[in-house]
């Protein structure tokens, strides 16, 4: 019989990734019918994939709080794991690389919001009643995917020789994080059952890139000259007042411009065979997917 996984949030960027790694791997994915009962979705699961998120951040500080009670309530009822993606919110301005030690000192609203979800999830591993695995990401990277900033600012004008930076340092790190990998890991994870802590809390290196060496690399791969342009921040701040996700991306911004990276070395120990996408066939694929002709594919 095959293990089933119920997923949160099934047609979601991670959550639709992890489907298809369980699916590969031999398990049984039963995406969850939003407004049902969870607890009673989740009978009969040994995994709980959490990526019930609220589109465009909406009304992060009643639903996030909700959904994590709706989460543990369902992990408790069937004895399932908890796994959930993770992001870099809670850690603020500290310096990196981050990981599962470093502070919580978030800067901003939905960092507080997201910190003491965590918070919540630990508290309840820690009290027995649940095993949760928190595999932490940066940005998503998922060509063809629409909803991610990569796509939808960064490189939306690639095409005309422009990227778009959305801070004021084209030369700050970012992590990034490319959703078919850190799903292989995630699965990966699970697997190693009882061999986890109670609560995982497991950062996912990804690439750590800058917008000066985004702009560097496609140029390479495509053999055009390409310039970093600043976003206009001021569009964000004369939206905000009458557009939420204008209002949530700004909050956000500082991101791009903190240099920040995540570290690889817990993830490594546990997940020793684990190989990464090379970074130049990842971008290959986004380039493509964005009508960029590539002139030494990886």
């Amino acid at each position: 019989m095959k293990d089933v996984a119920l997923i949160l949030g099934a047609h979601g960027n991670f959550g639709a990734a992890t489907a298809q790694a369980l699916r590969a791997a031999g398990w049984e994915v039963r995406p969850y019918a939003r407004g049902t009962d969870m607890a009673a979705a989740a009978q009969g699961a040994r995994l709980i994939v959490n990526w019930l998120n609220p589109p465009g951040y909406h009304d992060w500080a009643r639903l996030i709080p909700e959904i994590t009670g709706n989460v543990l309530k369902a992990a408790r009822a069937s004895g399932a794991t908890v796994l959930v993606p993770g992001n870099v919110y809670p850690y603020g301005r500290e310096p990196g690389p981050w990981g599962p030690h470093t502070p919580h000192r978030p800067v901003a609203r939905k960092g507080v919001i997201r910190a003491e979800m965590e918070a919540r999830y630990r508290a309840a591993a820690e009290a027995g009643d649940a095993r949760v695995i928190l595999l932490r990401g940066g940005d998503f990277l998922m060509e063809g995917a629409a909803s991610v900033v990569i796509n939808s600012l960064i490189l939306k004008s690639v095409t005309k020789g422009r990227i778009t930076n959305l801070g004021r340092n084209p030369d700050a790190l970012h992590t990034w994080a490319y959703l078919p990998d850190m799903a292989r890991a995630a699965v990966g994870l699970v697997a190693l059952g009882a061999a986890l802590p109670a609560y995982g809390d497991i950062p996912f290196a990804g690439y750590a890139l800058s917008m000066s060496d985004l702009a560097r690399d496609v140029a390479r791969l495509s053999g055009q000259a390409v310039r970093v342009k600043p976003f206009p921040v001021w569009i964000f701040t004369a939206l905000s007042p009458v557009w939420e996700l204008a209002r949530e991306l700004r909050e956000m911004l500082y991101l791009f411009d903190h240099p920040h990276s995540l570290e690889g070395n817990t993830l490594g120990s546990l997940l020793p065979d684990f190989r990464p996408t090379p970074w130049d066939s990842v971008l290959t694929r986004h380039l493509r997917a964005l009508g960029v002709a590539v002139q030494n594919p990886s």
